[in-house]
């Protein structure tokens, strides 16, 4: 069997998201990638999605590895892609150090960690990396690659990929447990779930677009509020309550948890 560029060690909703992007980057043609699946239902699938693409159950050889497993599973991932000849390992498991990576994989593979999330599945991820201990700037770039291809791509410390994981990792619950609160308050004032659902989606797109555009929240939100009109009225309920020290804590006590699982 010839040696593959890259094997995708796990083919969930990230490896899949992951494997589409690095095609659609058009810097990796099919034939150049393996994604490897234990569930025998999952390859099938995976065969349907990703036509070209050697769909397998055990790790092919090749350059490098993507891990995208469960934690828990990353050491075995890792032995079997370094096995397999991988020079290079790029994991995207949550709270799997550099430390254990680099001791799975051994002082001759560069490994990378990265956090990415969510909204990579719809390309539009954030993701941050950090290097292990003989990671060089040419490893890291070829991990900003792939997750690039889906997203965005933060080069960090490692010591700050807690906190990153504060943020972004866990970021879109917080955005969606707001759309959920803000759907549930238009039903409460009298509008239908089906409208108040789409009305709310709609509202939360145009506004992420309108802050990618100017970059500066602060001034958006200066711009949609009058004195004493009616949006000015509803953040003063959020003063009242704090909303700042309320978002600053959930940060702090994700960010803090993830220490806890690292």
């Amino acid at each position: 069997m010839k040696e593959i560029d890259v094997a995708m060690i796990g083919g969930g909703k990230m490896g899949a998201a992951l494997l589409g992007g690095m095609l659609a980057s058009g810097e990796y043609d099919a034939a150049s990638l393996a994604v490897v699946e234990q569930l025998e239902a999952r390859r099938v699938r995976l065969i349907e999605l990703f036509p070209g693409v050697e769909v397998l159950a055990v790790v092919p050889p090749c350059a490098a590895a993507v891990i995208a497993v469960k934690p828990d599973d990353v050491a075995d991932a890792v032995h079997g892609a370094v096995a397999a000849g991988a020079r290079r390992v790029l994991s995207i498991a949550a709270g799997v150090t550099l430390a254990a990576l680099d001791a799975a994989a051994g002082p001759s593979v560069a490994v990378v960690r990265a956090m990415p999330n969510t909204p990579a599945l719809v390309g539009l991820g954030t993701a941050a990396i950090a290097g292990g201990a003989t990671a060089s700037d040419s490893d890291l770039a070829w991990a900003e690659a792939i997750l690039g291809s889906v997203g965005i791509v933060e080069r960090l410390d490692e010591a700050s990929l807690d906190a990153f994981t504060g943020v972004a990792g866990s970021g879109p619950a917080y955005v969606f447990l707001f759309a959920e609160a803000l759907t549930d308050a238009a039903i409460a004032e009298g509008i239908e779930p089906d409208v108040a659902e789409r009305v709310v989606t709609q509202l939360l797109l145009g506004a992420a677009t309108l802050l990618d555009r100017e970059r500066d929240p602060g001034q958006l939100r200066r711009d949609v509020t009058s004195p004493g009109g009616t949006t000015a009225a509803g953040l003063a309920r959020f003063d009242e309550h704090d909303l700042r020290a309320t978002v600053t804590d959930a940060v702090a006590a994700a960010s803090a948890r993830s220490r806890e699982l690292g």
